[in-house]
Formats: structure tokens, sequence, C-alpha cells
């Protein structure tokens, strides 16, 4: 990481959102800046251009992520999560048990490549129980707060709000709306998922809307922050669009790209 600024030196931000895996680049992407922001999905579950890739197909193989990904591209979730219940139920271990071993694999090489300062909140596939315990010296969780960095605040909030696919941290309207709310004003928002508008919520591969926040959308026109940062949406229709004061931007799809977004002032 580059020194921490003082004086009239100029401040420069990297920032990644789902990260799903990618923890060779993730070591690579505060090189030359002085913090890193995550914006959250650290897990890599299955990855939809890779069907090899992920906790789904180690446990029940290519060919059976190859029928899940049909289903769920083609919005048939009940015959997903139908097939997803058979496959499971064929495990001798606990799934919950299953599960949180290889997360916890995933998180301690994740963990481990985050530089220091780090600045990071939840994605909805992430786990947030297991986060502080993961989470070094250098690193701080942000849910609901903010932090000043190089005299601009930011805020953060992580999660995503509930759909059919059920990952694991989706939280009810209200909820996120209430930390949204205790954010207030700051100079750069940040959070996984975007504002509920059309052009930055449709993915372009997967053909559908994803979940934007309308109480997100609401907060960047009634306190106009500088910035609004978010992920989630890896193919987004539009990666970047002002809304009044406010310029926002996707920041994902770090798996792929591997390429951190810089912010400088």
């Amino acid at each position: 990481m580059a020194p921490t600024p003082a004086g009239n030196q100029r401040t420069r931000i990297h920032v990644v959102s789902d990260v799903h895996g990618n923890a060779r680049d993730l070591a690579r992407a505060g090189e030359g800046a002085d913090a890193l922001i995550c914006l959250g999905d650290l897990v890599l579950f299955l990855d939809y251009a890779d069907h090899s890739r992920g906790i789904f197909p180690d446990l029940f193989g290519v060919e059976n992520a190859d029928r899940i990904v049909a289903l769920r591209t083609a919005r048939r979730f009940e015959e997903a999560r139908v097939l997803g219940a058979s496959l499971w139920a064929g495990l001798q271990e606990n799934r919950a048990t299953v599960i949180e071993e290889a997360v916890r694999k995933q998180y301690a090489e994740l963990f481990a490549a985050f530089p220091s300062p780090t600045y990071a909140t939840y994605g909805n596939v992430d786990m947030p129980p297991l986060w502080r315990e993961y989470a070094g010296p250098g690193t701080t969780v942000l849910d609901g707060e903010r932090v000043e960095i190089g005299g601009r605040v930011f805020g953060f909030v992580g999660g995503g709000l509930r759909t059919p696919m059920r990952t694991p941290y989706e939280i009810s309207d209200e909820e996120y709306a209430a930390k949204i709310e205790a954010v207030g004003e700051v100079d750069v928002l940040c959070t996984h998922i975007p504002p509920e508008v059309p052009e930055l919520v449709y993915d372009t591969v997967a053909r559908r809307f994803e979940r934007g926040s309308r109480a997100l959308l609401d907060a960047i026109r009634r306190t106009r922050p500088r910035y609004a940062l978010f992920g989630h949406v890896h193919q987004p229709l539009v990666k970047r669009m002002r809304i009044g004061a406010t310029e926002c931007v996707n920041v994902g799809h770090f798996a792929s790209t591997g390429t951190p977004w810089a912010l400088e002032w």
C-alpha cells in the first residue's frame, strides 16, 4: 500500500466487489493505493461463467452445476430448489456443516490476501458471523457504519435483499433501509447492491433484473453523496450513471477482471 497521506498529499483508494474466490488478484488490488475497499461477495459458491469452479461443483460435479445454472437462468427457481434439495439430501454430512467448512477454507485464503488497511462490508453470499474471526488487524469490517478516509466520510451497508435465490445474507427491505438511515450523509456511499434503477440492476448475461434497493436510491437523491459505489450485478446494462449530484459506479465484477476501481482526490 502507499504511505498514509498527510497535508496536501493526494489520496488514492482502490475499490473491489464480487471477489468470488479471486485471492490471487486480491493480493495485488491495493498496490499504489492508500487503502482498499471491498464491497463483499468473497465466497465462490458457483461460477456462472465456469461451472467447474466453486463449492457447488466441488460437492456435486460439473454436470449438476450445468443443470442448476440452466434452471436458474431460465428463472425456474422452484425446479432449481428441488434439484438442489435432492443433491444435498444425498450427502452423508449435515448441509450447514459442509458449507461452513468450505467457506472457512475460502475465507482463510481471501482474508489473508487483504492489504492493510482494508475496509470491507458483506455481500449477499457471505457469512457475516465468520468475518470477525478471519479479519486481521488491518481489516475493518463495517455494516451500517461510517469511517473517515483521507478527510472524506465513507458509509458502508452490506448484504442483499430477499430473492428466490435465498443466498446466505439476504435481509428484509425494512432492515436494509434502517442501515441506510444509520449511515446518514456521507461523501461516498458504499453498498454491495445497487440502487433500484433498471439500467443498474439488469444483468445482460443472466438476462434478469437483480434486486436493487429503493431505500438506497431515495438516500442518494436525498443526501447527495459524491459517489455511490456498489457491485452485485456482474454484467450490468450500465456500469456508471449520475443520479442528481451523485456519480453511481458499479465496481464489480472483480472475479473476472482482477482490476480494482480507483478513486482519487
